[in-house]
């Protein structure tokens, strides 16, 4: 039984890389309709935000858009990914408290499910990096 163990641990220890290339790749494509909506009519998620009391609405929506934008640029290269794994937490919190906490948890009633789940990708990307499959792995491997 112990050499089984063995062999899954060395088998799926080769796996890391992939799974983080693919947690980045499934946020990025997760957040780049959100993120062409905002800036599609970014004076509308304005008045949005400002319909639901946000402090500073257009300023809140500009930076939602470019944390989005952002994070699906540098997530599907994998530069900064520690980096801009904060922000886009923040972001999934945000929009947890203001939007899907009252749907409860289901994703089915506009709940807190998905971003919850965005959110624990992004934190194993916080703290795992990017992975082989990125440049943020090319660049440090150089130095």
């Amino acid at each position: 039984m112990k050499t089984l163990l063995e062999k899954l641990r060395t088998f799926t220890s080769k796996l890391d890389s992939l799974i983080l290339l693919l947690l980045r790749l499934t946020l990025a494509y997760g957040f780049y309709k959100p993120a062409i909506m905002k800036w599609n009519d970014i004076s509308a998620i304005g008045g949005w935000f400002d319909s639901m009391g946000y402090p500073l609405p257009y300023l809140n929506a500009y930076l939602a858009g470019i944390t989005e934008a952002a994070g699906v640029v540098l997530l599907v290269l994998g530069l900064g990914t520690r980096l801009i794994s904060v922000p886009l937490i923040f972001v999934m919190l945000v929009a947890i408290f203001t939007v899907h906490l009252e749907g409860g948890f289901e994703a089915a009633n506009n709940g807190f499910e998905i971003p919850l789940y965005y959110m624990l990708m992004l934190f194993s990307l916080m703290v795992f990096g990017g992975g082989k499959y990125s440049v943020d792995n090319f660049i440090w491997k150089r130095k």
